[in-house]
């Protein structure tokens, strides 16, 4: 009895001493954790880091964010998506004893602290992906850290070659370095079962036959890599001067041929699928598409801009079987259905020539680290002299211009009021991102409009066309796009930060209303009539059930909230734009807005028995000046 006593005494103090030693842990990882975090920059995130902290984990809940917990133990830090920016203070993590390290898909730039990472004796995960990390990595970089399992640095901007201490990790089974400028050869990787992804770089010369059993994918774009998986090597071999000169004859010759053949047939033959269809009016698909080729029948390669999609060949896109989505100002659209099932939209483009090469890849890859549950992402793109190909997701429901203007079957309601409020607040939201990622850029969008709204299965919104200002053409831009329709575009030949806003607020009058910008129609600058004007000209004159659209189900409750975006929308459309609301205000406003008003809201909006308030909004309630 005295020996199962002693047993359970010292069981319960063993386990008291060590919630003691894991409590004062945590406080002291704590502290390490907000050292850390004073060397980043955009923080806001990491708000929940504040000290005390009695745990950092429940069990395998973390009680911060972006920890990583295994029963109740700080095991690594999962920082990803979250706009960081600033150095990475390797010193302070290697007092964690840290097991994964993920910073991917952030703003970080410049030297990854290479040097310092092997302090981290126990890392065994490390993901930068997705950030604008630069310069060579030492080849020492990784030595001594055996315990080292996956590795993943795509897309960022590293160069020089391949550090050869990844050959020192035994344990090595994911390596990702797609998409950066590595040169040089391929190590001769050894580790069995590993998993390599070296596309998009400036390697070159044999494939180790050790990865002859990888997908082609992980190869391409590169300078001249060979061998399995991709074509094999050609041997070298001592030619005779007059052979050589012989076969350049020969080799100019036939260039000629087959150049002079290409042209006459490309002058010969349309395009196959050339078709005309409204800007702005949905068409139904084809129920079985043709096949997307090339128009130059080139067979280049395809750039891919992120790592969490499925990965194929240009050849597999262009043989899949089709369905034509429309043509609009920019080109046409055809969905795409790989042999997995997966669909994707592939948009081709005549008039991206507005950029270099070099330029065009750096701004595509930009566009590739963006994500938002509110942007279409881009997968992956095709350059061409003549031609660029653009891979985006499908989106199920359509445009949000199908939904507010095509003919609807007798039984298909039309959108009501808390879908549209849904559809503008991810609209903003959306747009709120781009600024903020894309500082640089007078437009980040260029070219929000209706039929630039995608709706998912729940009719959460999807922009997309966004960031092209810098790639099209400037002729061609001026003539399509949105941002050259508004007021100072017409009036200073010039666009700004605050002609987005515009753009939006003419999108807040069209999903009010039901009706189309015509304005938009008209190619070239200048808003002419534009729908602000007809929606100012009414609420001055007399305050009518004409402004919103009947589809909408409107109910008593709803009214004073749909007002305020009313407002919303035509501050935002001011043509003066010194009074024109900036993005962040309007934003702001659009986030207060509530399906259904109080009490409060409704008294000062509307009179008792009346669906519509009979005065005519004041110049307080409506500021909105025609200059």
């Amino acid at each position: 009895m005295a020996y199962t006593w002693r047993n359970s005494y010292f069981m319960i103090f063993a386990l008291l001493l060590c919630a003691i030693t894991a409590s004062s842990d945590d406080e002291s990882n704590a502290k390490i954790l907000i050292k850390f975090k004073s060397s980043l920059s955009n923080t806001t995130m990491l708000d929940n880091w504040t000290e005390p902290v009695e745990n950092l984990c429940s069990g395998y809940k973390p009680n911060w964010k972006g920890l990583v917990c295994y029963n109740g133990t700080f095991t690594g830090l999962k920082l990803e998506n979250m706009g960081l920016e600033g150095t990475v203070d390797v010193d302070s993590l290697a007092e964690l004893q840290l097991i994964s390290l993920s910073l991917m898909n952030n703003n970080f730039s410049g030297p990854f602290p290479y040097n310092d990472l092997k302090k981290l004796v126990k890392l065994r995960s490390l993901y930068l992906a997705n950030n604008r990390f630069n310069g060579d990595i030492p080849d020492d970089a990784f030595s001594g850290m055996k315990g080292m399992r996956k590795i993943v640095l795509g897309f960022n901007e590293y160069t020089g070659k391949i550090p050869m201490s990844l050959l020192q990790l035994p344990r090595l089974v994911d390596l990702q370095l797609q998409s950066n400028q590595f040169e040089g050869r391929i190590p001769d990787f050894w580790q069995k079962n590993l998993t390599v992804n070296f596309a998009n770089n400036k390697l070159e010369g044999p494939i180790p036959s050790t990865l002859g059993s990888q997908n082609a994918s992980e190869f391409s774009g590169n300078i001249n890599l060979c061998g399995k998986p991709l074509e094999p090597c050609k041997p070298k071999k001592s030619i005779p001067k007059i052979a050589f000169i012989i076969a350049a004859v020969v080799g100019v010759a036939l260039a000629a041929i087959i150049i002079a053949f290409l042209i006459f047939r490309r002058r010969a033959k349309p395009l196959k699928y050339e078709k005309s269809v409204s800007n702005y009016h949905a068409e139904e698909p084809t129920q079985k598409g043709p096949e997307i080729y090339n128009s130059n029948g080139e067979q280049g390669k395809l750039y891919f801009v992120r790592n969490d999609r499925e990965r194929f060949e240009l050849e597999n896109l262009l043989r899949a079987s089709a369905e034509v989505l429309g043509s609009g100002s920019f080109g046409s659209s055809y969905k795409a259905v790989l042999f997995s099932g997966q669909p994707l939209v592939v948009r081709r483009f005549q008039q991206m020539n507005n950029m270099g090469k070099e330029e065009f890849y750096e701004h595509m890859r930009r566009l590739g680290r963006l994500s938002h549950p509110n942007l279409l992402p881009l997968v992956a793109f095709y350059y061409g002299k003549e031609e660029k190909l653009l891979i985006t997701d499908f989106v199920e429901c359509g445009s949000l211009a199908s939904h507010l203007h095509c003919k609807r079957s007798p039984n298909q309601p039309g959108l009501d009021w808390p879908t549209r409020l849904k559809i503008i607040k991810g609209v903003a939201r959306g747009l709120a991102y781009l600024y903020k990622e894309l500082p640089s850029l007078s437009l980040p969008h260029g070219h929000l409009k209706s039929s630039n709204v995608l709706l998912d299965n729940t009719f959460e919104p999807v922009l997309s066309d966004y960031a092209f200002a810098p790639v099209i053409n400037k002729e061609h831009a001026q003539r399509f796009m949105v941002a050259y329709k508004s007021p100072e575009s017409t009036q200073s030949d010039r666009v700004t930060r605050k002609t987005d806003v515009w753009s939006l607020g003419i999108l807040i009058l069209e999903l009010l209303t039901g009706r189309f910008p015509a304005n938009y129609l008209k190619q070239g600058r200048g808003p002419n009539a534009d729908l602000a004007t007809w929606v100012n000209s009414v609420v001055r004159e007399e305050w009518t059930g004409e402004v919103f659209d009947k589809d909408m189900n409107l109910g008593r409750h709803g009214e004073g909230q749909m007002l305020r975006l009313l407002k919303i929308g035509m501050c935002c459309c001011e043509w003066n734009m010194e009074r024109r609301w900036d993005l962040k205000e309007a934003i702001e406003k659009i986030e207060e807005l509530k399906e259904r008003d109080s009490d409060d809201d409704y008294s000062s909006y509307a009179s008792e028995g009346e669906m519509y308030s009979s005065r005519a909004p004041t110049d307080d309630d409506f500021s909105f000046s025609k200059a």
